[in-house]
């Protein structure tokens, strides 16, 4: 079976599903979806570029691959919360100095 015969308003390049001909992707739908508890007409009011039809069939892609969806998920958020545990912290003292530095 074809990808878009299953989500005709969907496409699908190098594994990542996009509502067709917007910059929007599935996993993003899929997370407001998921983590904020969006309806489809929510996610409509937030995104009023999108039609009906467009929100619906990214949510049918979503519960359709849903373990996977949300293994990314979590995937990308551990990594969010990995980058942000490693950014550097400067004193107030460091901080001057390197504006300081950074002006003469």
């Amino acid at each position: 079976m074809s990808t878009a015969a299953d989500y005709p308003h969907l496409s699908v390049e190098n594994g990542t599903a996009r509502v067709a001909g917007t910059r929007y992707t599935v996993l993003h739908l899929a997370a407001e979806h998921y983590h904020y508890g969006w309806t489809a007409e929510e996610l409509l009011r937030q995104h009023p570029d999108l039609r009906p039809e467009e929100v619906y069939a990214a949510l049918t892609y979503f519960y359709d691959h849903f373990d996977r969806l949300v293994d990314e998920m979590k995937a990308t958020a551990d990594e969010a919360r990995k980058q942000a545990g490693a950014a550097t912290t400067f004193s107030r003292a460091e901080l001057l100095q390197r504006t300081s530095s950074r002006d003469s």
